[in-house]
């Protein structure tokens, strides 16, 4: 019985091609975008879930009272490890985890810059990352010991056995290779290429990573069977129990679940707000659903269309004895046929597209055929998708009555709604919701792009201070400015898109004893306002040549002033870190980190800033010259002070434009998928236009022989398809002003929503309407009446 339904269906789809091939068409592009959705899915989903001990991991954060206001951070005081592991004995190991960048590798002739982190000895033991080459309990037990990864280790050695041999790190550390780590998966957020005992890092003067220092990775692992209620209760006053200063600020710490890391960790007053990725997981996981649903409508559109070709069919099964079970099981399995051939060319579509998809959402996904639950999950996508999409014709077809079939009267043309109808504006309305939504989204990315950054970006870029930089930095910057590359060159603690200080118990004059106000932290020693092109109200930019004493100077922004309450802010005392900093000016905001939020208050410090660092120099190029020349000739002045780096800059505006990336996927994902769906949907009505001409064939040959016009007939056909676009329309305009109206109250900085971007999404939704439906509608119309009557 089985064998024969498919010989029926397989010359059933034969038989039928043009019908075959549109069917086939609309659910593997159906089908193909829901399994590159799925996949993007399964690996934010997966990320840290593969350690073996992932039930018994938790991150320590913090809480702490911003200005009547519970802030989160995942930093916190390098000591907290060690005391975590003594005073709560719930928990079994504490590692600590910090990054270190720009290190300049050397093994020979080969050089190469590296990013990785420094560990302590547990890390291993507490995640899952195997070796390949060493002992994981004892390879970092050295304090000149080094980890690589497998690809590191080759491109520094090639195919030798790295183990015991020596890798220079700076031209100065010399490192043994202690253990080769398997490459790390990309689902991780320890995605390092090299691991560092803790206590190898070089602390910088003034930093002792002490409990006033939060900067520090901290993960703990419990105990098997232990609460951990009880555990986190334990380490929740910490803080206050070995920093006084913690108490003033009420802070607090909290164990905080792997499986919640990427997803989830986004807060409001110290709680989750469900603004995490957990949101674009769910939005995208919607629009998987809905693709595919649209994909199965299109299937039951088309498949209905060809009822008055079936009918005869279903008709003449029945009177010689077919049940309808046996017809459902029939049709049901030609959908599954379609189905099982639009699934293999799904795959085919994945596969070819991947590339191209990973390159655009920066990951690396992949099908593992190796796995036999992908084998499953693709037997149980094609079947239910078979189900679905085959369902509704299956009971439609079948239910048929033989007399009225075979007479000709078993349809109903005039029915106000039938389900065709309502799939088609369930169709539409999600596709006129996802154009509305892929418009805002554009609208609200550009609105933020254009915003005022407070400085100029323009011919402006950045270099970390590696290697001899530091201490040849007047020459370079003195050949920079004589030789009229540079107009401008500023020493920072951090580029300028980066905050990189923060920090709360600031005191000056008149300021209130309860207020607690986190303020950003800057550094440099002059010539920042000239070189970044920041725009002063007050004072002055640093100078200290003229005013030696602007190491411990102090420019704030507006922000800042409006928190000092300054009537004249020029002079002021501002303590800070146990620095007096005097103000010698006040610029407008600028945007340092995110430019969707507010701007912070800034401190931006002189050169006597302690508690940071020089890390960057900052260089604003001569305009008059060709970029290209510029960097050509400031390449050969890093080469002669600093020969053994590679001239690594970086410019800012790319750097802020990095800071729309996320915004940038999701509105590019909106418009494909958007396009997609339109697609596809068209294919639906491509469907019911079919449908409809083959139902009202007689009355059009009637109206042609009464004297209608081609451009009356096309207009009567097309009538009830357009006022289906026009329902669909007026559902979706609600729902996407609702949806985007939740997304846009995450910005602080946010577009209002403008009617005419629901009247673009309608129109555009209408145009491609008429052309997919004036085909059909024109090739009935141009149909010979005589024979159409001839034939009824």
């Amino acid at each position: 019985m089985i064998k024969y339904f498919f010989k029926i269906g397989y010359r059933s789809l034969l038989r039928n091609k043009g019908f075959s091939f549109l069917n086939i068409t609309g659910l593997a592009i159906g089908m193909a975008s829901a399994i590159l959705i799925l996949l993007w899915i399964q690996n934010e989903v997966s990320y840290d879930r593969f350690h073996e001990n992932k039930d018994r991991i938790y991150e320590v954060w913090n809480h702490v009272n911003d200005h009547g206001d519970l802030g989160v951070s995942n930093h916190v005081s390098a000591p907290l490890a060690r005391v975590t592991e003594k005073d709560v004995p719930e928990i079994e190991r504490a590692v600590r985890v910090k990054d270190v960048n720009n290190k300049l590798f050397s093994v020979g002739e080969k050089k190469m810059m590296i990013s990785g982190a420094a560990v302590d000895t547990g890390f291993l033991q507490v995640f899952s990352f195997p070796l390949l080459r060493g002992n994981a309990t004892t390879a970092l037990n050295e304090i000149h010991s080094i980890l690589l990864t497998e690809k590191t280790s080759k491109a520094l050695f090639g195919d030798e056995n790295p183990m015991g041999k020596m890798v220079t790190l700076d031209n100065k550390d010399s490192y043994t290779v202690s253990g080769i780590l398997k490459d790390m998966p990309d689902n991780t957020r320890f995605n390092y290429d090299y691991l560092l005992p803790w206590n190898a890092i070089k602390v910088e003067k003034a930093q002792d990573l002490g409990w006033n220092d939060n900067s520090t990775s901290t993960y703990v692992l419990l105990k098997r069977n232990v609460s951990f209620a009880a555990a986190s209760a334990k380490v929740r006053p910490l803080k206050q129990r070995y920093d006084e200063e913690a108490k003033k600020f009420k802070w607090e710490f909290f164990l905080y679940p792997i499986e919640r890391w990427r997803l989830h960790s986004s807060f409001t007053n110290g709680v989750e707000d469900g603004n995490g990725r957990i949101k674009s997981i769910n939005l995208l996981g919607v629009i998987a659903s809905f693709i595919l649903l649209i994909a199965c409508i299109n299937f039951m559109n088309l498949s209905t269309a060809r009822s008055e070709k079936r009918a005869k069919e279903v008709g003449i099964r029945k009177v010689a004895g077919a049940q309808k079970n046996s017809l459902i099981i029939q049709f049901i399995t030609e959908s599954v046929i379609m189905a099982t051939l639009a699934g293999i060319i799904a795959v085919m579509i994945v596969l070819l597209c991947l590339p191209a998809f990973n390159n655009f959402t920066q990951n690396n996904l992949f099908i593992n055929f190796e796995v036999l639950n992908t084998w499953l999950f693709f037997v149980g996508f094609i079947l239910l998708t078979g189900l679905l999409a085959g369902s509704y014709p299956a009971f439609f077809l079948s239910s048929f009555q033989p007399v009225k079939v075979l007479k000709g009267t078993f349809k109903r043309v005039d029915a106000i709604v039938n389900p065709r109808k309502i799939l088609v504006i369930v169709q539409f309305t999600f596709a006129i919701a996802l154009i509305t939504c892929t418009i805002i989204i554009k609208q609200q990315i550009d609105y933020a792009r254009n915003r005022e950054t407070g400085y100029n970006r323009d011919h402006l870029i950045y270099h970390f201070l590696t290697g001899d930089i530091s201490q040849n930095y007047s020459l370079i910057k003195n050949d920079l400015l004589t030789s009229g590359i540079a107009i401008a060159v500023s020493k920072t603690n951090s580029p300028l898109t980066e905050r990189w200080s923060d920090g709360w118990g600031q005191n000056w004059e008149g300021k209130d004893p309860d207020q607690q106000i986190s303020f950003d932290r800057y550094m440099a020693d002059e010539a920042l306002g000239k070189t970044a092109g920041l725009q002063f109200i007050k004072g002055r930019d640093f100078d200290l040549k003229q005013f030696p004493t602007d190491s411990t100077g102090l420019i704030i922004n507006e922000s800042a002033l409006k928190v000092m309450k300054f009537k004249e802010p020029i002079g002021k005392k501002v303590s800070d870190l146990g620095v007096d900093w005097h103000i010698v000016g006040v610029i407008k905001d600028f945007i340092l980190t995110n430019p969707y939020e507010p701007t912070r208050p800034l401190l931006l410090c002189g050169a006597k800033g302690g508690f940071m660092t020089f890390n960057t120099i900052q260089i604003k190029l001569n305009g008059k010259n060709s970029t290209a020349d510029n960097l050509k000739k400031a390449e050969g002045i890093f080469k002669k002070y600093n020969p053994q780096y590679p001239f690594d800059y970086k410019f800012v505006d790319e750097a802020y434009a990095r800071k729309f990336d996320s915004e940038q996927r999701l509105g590019s994902l909106a418009a494909l998928f958007a396009g997609l769906t339109i697609f596809i949907s068209c294919l639906g009505l491509f469907g019911l236009a079919a449908y409809m001409a083959e139902n009202r064939v007689k009355e059009i040959g009637i109206r042609k022989i009464l004297g209608a016009s081609v451009t009356e007939i096309t207009g009567l056909l097309s009538k009830e398809l357009i006022s289906l676009i026009i329902i669909s329309f007026i559902i979706a305009s609600p729902v996407a002003y609702w949806g985007m109206h939740k997304w846009l109250l995450n910005y602080n900085y946010r577009i209002g929503i403008s009617w005419w971007v629901f009247a673009m999404a309608g129109v555009l939704s209408m145009a491609i309407a008429l052309l997919t439906v004036s085909y059909q509608s024109i090739k009935a119309a141009l149909a010979n009446p005589v024979k159409n009557l001839r034939a009824e």
